[in-house]
């Protein structure tokens, strides 16, 4: 048995901590906040109870695996709703798109909503469908260090073509839809992830095909009920979990990490140690390392966001789970993002949880996460970035002014000093870029016995990669015992 430290208990920690510890290890995670999760968080006020971090999830599959390692399954720990329809997306000339849980249903709404564009979609998903199937047996099969590790797992040079790399999403878009709506609804899966349609790869256009063919899926009680569930079984399967815990280094001699330090100065002997935190903060504060850090910065960060968490009275007609109210100009709101602006006419995204789980609010009334996409690092004035988002969302005929019982707020400083993630960057690093992929810090880290999880480190931030980079993790260390 292996005592291993996980630093952070966010859902990669939480997810790693599972595996190492049903694989015989002696497993702690020491968590820096009172609760576990990250940025896998909730938010509740006045009977109100708000996601305020990753409020959709995809392939549930990933976590039933996780847990029936532990002996149990997704089922006997949560109630899943697999969500019909997925979302609503509205532009301010009153055209409006509903995405459908049933694929062929979701070629008619496109058919219906332009001449020809049925067809157009079944293209994208393909295309999709392509990325995706070539993804599972390489991008996310193990580690990546380089690009002769993603080589090294594909078939034939085609892989390489098929997996779409080489064009922008925004390019793909043009490609395949001739109407600008829909455009502006393929280049979503960029911002999706923390990223530019000008400049993320057409790969991204997998993640549509995912919500198509395996579903957008909710689990009752909200997603906090899914961070409860994972530290239940951590628990259960003897997992250590220390809350409100921070951790002053991670102590290493010259050949390898050997443990953690506390800031009360106790310590954790540990010949592993998994860090489940931001790579710039390893790097740069708990395991300082000046070249490691220097790499790290390589990689642009993503996005990051202004959040409202507001309570409304009453019920809004024609309203969905998951909403998103776009922009009238994709070109200006990414140009503004780009230059490190908060766009005048911001896309914004609402999940009203209480749509489908009336246990999210009060009786009659219902629960509006808001979210804009925000340069990382940005300065925002609370006050006048709320006031912008409200004024906006009526312009799109939701008009929640009057309603309001409450309207809270969460800026990038917020989310920065929340989960030290510098610039309040949501998904770590973003996907801008045909490197991207290989700019992201690698699992193994600078010394033997050191591992890095979670949405700064390979494949990348959102709950089915987060989920992967944990299970990459623990094979790595399975090989790595002697």
């Amino acid at each position: 048995m292996t005592r291993v430290a996980v630093v952070g208990g966010g859902v990669g920690g939480l997810a790693t901590a599972i595996r190492l510890r049903v694989a015989g290890h002696d497993v702690t995670i020491v968590e820096r906040n009172h609760a576990v999760g990250g940025k896998l968080a909730v938010y509740e006020r006045d009977g109100f109870t708000f996601d305020v971090g990753p409020s959709l999830l995809t392939l549930p599959d990933l976590f039933d695996e996780i847990f029936r390692l532990a002996g149990t399954s997704l089922d006997e720990q949560l109630t899943m709703v697999r969500l019909d329809p997925q979302f609503r997306y509205s532009w301010r000339n009153g055209s409006q798109l509903t995405i459908p849980d049933e694929p062929q249903d979701t070629r008619s709404h496109f058919e219906a909503f332009a001449p020809g564009a049925g067809e157009q979609w079944r293209k994208f998903d393909d295309n999709g469908r392509r990325i995706w199937d070539i993804s599972q047996r390489t991008f996310f099969a193990g580690p990546m260090s380089d690009p002769r590790s993603l080589l090294e797992r594909m078939d034939s040079p085609r892989d390489l073509l098929d997996i779409d790399a080489l064009r922008t999403l925004r390019r793909a878009a043009r490609d395949t839809f001739d109407d600008d709506h829909l455009r502006q609804w393929a280049g979503r899966y960029a911002t999706y992830s923390g990223s530019s349609p000008a400049q993320a790869p057409a790969t991204l256009a997998c993640i549509a095909h995912i919500e198509s063919r395996f579903g957008c899926w909710y689990p009752m009680g909200g997603l906090g009920a899914l961070r409860e569930a994972l530290e239940r079984v951590a628990l259960d399967v003897g997992v250590t979990i220390r809350t409100s815990t921070e951790v002053a280094s991670i102590t290493s001699t010259p050949h390898r990490v050997t443990g953690v330090r506390l800031s009360d100065d106790s310590f954790i002997d540990a010949p592993i140690v998994v860090a489940n935190v931001d790579a710039r903060h390893l790097y740069d504060d708990l395991l300082p390392d000046a070249s490691a850090a220097k790499k790290v910065r390589k990689a642009a960060l993503s996005t990051s966001g202004f959040i409202l968490c507001v309570g409304v009275r009453g019920r809004t007609d024609g309203i969905g789970h998951h909403n998103v109210w776009f922009s009238d100009d994709a070109y200006q709101e990414s140009r503004a993002i780009d230059a490190g602006q908060f766009a005048d006419d911001p896309t914004i995204y609402g999940c009203i949880s209480s749509v489908t789980d009336p246990s999210q609010a009060p009786e009659g009334d219902e629960n509006w996460f808001l979210l804009v996409n925000t340069p990382p690092g940005i300065a925002l004035d609370a006050e006048r970035a709320r006031d912008l988002v409200l004024e906006r969302l009526a312009t799109h005929g939701v008009e929640l002014r009057r309603r309001i019982r409450f309207c809270a707020h969460m800026t990038p400083a917020d989310i920065e000093h929340n989960y030290r993630s510098p610039g309040g960057a949501i998904y770590g690093a973003s996907s801008n870029g045909k490197r991207a992929a290989f700019a992201r810090p690698a699992n193994r880290g600078t010394k033997p016995g050191l591992y890095l999880v979670g949405g700064s480190s390979h494949p990348g931030g959102g709950l089915p990669l987060v989920a992967t980079s944990a299970r990459i993790v623990a094979d790595m260390i399975a090989d790595d015992q002697p």
